[in-house]
């Protein structure tokens, strides 16, 4: 009887795993380094190594393992076929083929690692109780998770939900990663709020405490919460720029519930202070109702949501 599941989030520089048992329990977690030279070669044998080396340490066999989940940063299609992760040195090929094979047979589900850490969101964390969700993770870009009644959207190549990449300002000089301009990403990231607040100090002869220190998204935040004045202009305009996003995905997807996390979540929920009202003011009015909330698993909502793509 298959009791155990392996969930995988495979990352730039490390490798995060843990060991649940069926119910969603984590039982083990741990990291390994992610190897990416000579085009990622090494990244699955590794995986594969660490994760026997597990069963041999608490004395699982192959028979009451119900699988490996993994969690990939690139698009990844409901077959399991990576379209690329540039991160990792890895083109186009077979995910669950590859892995399965390196494991003996073992079964091997695979996704793109934000739409995974979308899926742990809403079984074990701050999505739990709604079955269409969009999670949000605003880190040092902006991604993006869709579920929809319970089930990932991928899209076509596993490219979807790539909403840091919503066209939200015509007039930017300042061109995304992405190579396009006036993306989300620019704005309500952690380096776009940076971004803005730096274009805001330039602006003004305003006095605030941003002009002593180091110019961050954490020290906006706080200075949002000391009442500065500067940096409340800041976070009204990140929140203009993440509600109008927001608002549009509503309009299309028609979520219950939007779980925002990434390290600029950590600032709470005075992020919703800001966010909020310019969503109401441009969401379609059948979807005004759509909840708010933080995530809760930080930076193991990977883990979990690659567990739970087995298990269903």
């Amino acid at each position: 009887m298959a009791n155990y599941v392996f969930g995988v989030d495979v990352g730039g520089t490390t490798v995060k795993m843990g060991l649940f048992d069926a119910n969603g329990n984590v039982i083990d977690k741990w990291e390994i380094p992610t190897r990416t030279e000579d085009g990622g070669k090494k990244i699955l044998p590794d995986i594969a190594e660490s994760i026997q080396a597990k069963m041999g340490e608490k004395k699982i066999v192959t028979e009451e393992v119900a699988g490996v989940g993994v969690g990939v940063p690139g698009p990844v299609d409901g077959n399991g076929i990576v379209h690329k992760a540039v991160n990792l040195g890895w083109g186009q090929f077979d995910l669950k083929k590859e892995l399965t094979g390196l494991l003996h047979g073992m079964r091997v589900e695979g996704g793109n690692d934000a739409n995974v850490a979308a899926l742990g969101e809403m079984w074990k964390g701050g999505g739990q109780g709604y079955q269409n969700l969009v999670a949000v993770t605003l880190g040092t870009g902006v991604g993006g998770g869709i579920i929809i009644n319970g089930e990932i959207m991928t899209g076509s190549t596993g490219a979807g939900g790539e909403i840091g990449h919503i066209h939200v300002e015509d007039h930017e000089t300042e061109s995304c990663g992405c190579g396009n301009f006036g993306c989300l990403e620019e704005y309500a990231s952690a380096t776009g709020i940076t971004r803005l607040a730096n274009r805001a100090l330039q602006a003004s002869d305003k006095d605030s405490v941003l002009r002593n220190g180091e110019v961050s998204a954490k020290t906006v935040f706080d200075a949002v919460k000391a009442g500065d004045e500067l940096a409340i202009e800041v976070a009204r305009k990140f929140g203009e720029y993440l509600g109008k996003g927001l608002g549009i995905i509503a309009g299309i997807i028609n979520p219950e519930i939007f779980v925002i996390g990434g390290g600029v979540s950590k600032a709470g929920e005075v992020l919703f202070d800001y966010i909020k009202p310019p969503f109401e003011k441009t969401v379609f009015q059948g979807c005004k109702d759509t909840v708010f909330a933080l995530a809760t698993l930080g930076n193991d909502a990977g883990i979990y949501g690659a567990a739970k793509m087995v298990l269903d």
